[in-house]
């Protein structure tokens, strides 16, 4: 599994530009070596860390663009604490009561927030004709996915695990079709 510090300890971590761990960088550039991911003409990332270091271990010191709305949610009061700090906090009992795609988390975002400003970053390449390669984050893709094809438990029908994601056709700026990858 390719992992950060904050997946290991199981930390509530987005805006925190944490690093993949040196051995999920391996891991990363072995699933590709049979070519298994996707290319395009065009490749993006979130500028944060793990995903510059993602595009680097699964095609190499490739030209890219950054799409700074791809970003992961800013956990804010919550950001780099676990499930054990937080469990008796009355800010965090209250978020995790109501619903956590709409309440914005104190001094942070919601997941309507983070779904919003990606899709308005990726509005150009979707009305676009040419194919991109965008590596982001588990929250933002299970977010976009959810937009694009609703489905019963919302984003978390769609969260990738990480060093995974779709492959979505769009026709005319209309997403049709996904498959998941690798």
């Amino acid at each position: 599994m390719i992992l950060t510090e904050g997946n290991v300890k199981r930390l509530y971590y987005g805006s925190t530009d944490l690093p993949l761990l040196e051995e999920s960088v391996e891991m990363l550039k072995c699933a590709n070596i049979n070519g298994i991911y996707p290319t395009a003409p065009l490749f993006f990332t979130s500028g944060m860390k793990r995903t510059e270091q993602t595009l680097e271990a699964l095609y190499g010191s490739i030209g890219h663009g950054i799409l700074s709305g791809l970003r992961e949610i800013d956990f804010g009061d919550f950001e780099m604490r676990t499930y054990e700090e937080l469990k008796e906090d009355p800010a965090y009992l209250n978020w995790i009561s109501g619903d956590t795609e709409t309440d914005r988390v104190p001094n942070g975002e919601s997941g309507v927030i983070v779904t919003q400003r990606a899709l308005n970053d990726l509005e150009p390449l979707i009305c676009g004709d040419t194919d991109a390669v965008c590596v982001t984050h588990g929250g933002v893709i299970g977010g976009l996915m959810c937009h694009w094809f609703p489905s019963e438990n919302g984003r978390f029908d769609y969260t990738p695990d990480p060093g995974t994601g779709y492959s979505i056709l769009f026709d005319e700026g209309v997403p049709v079709s996904y498959i998941k990858i690798p």
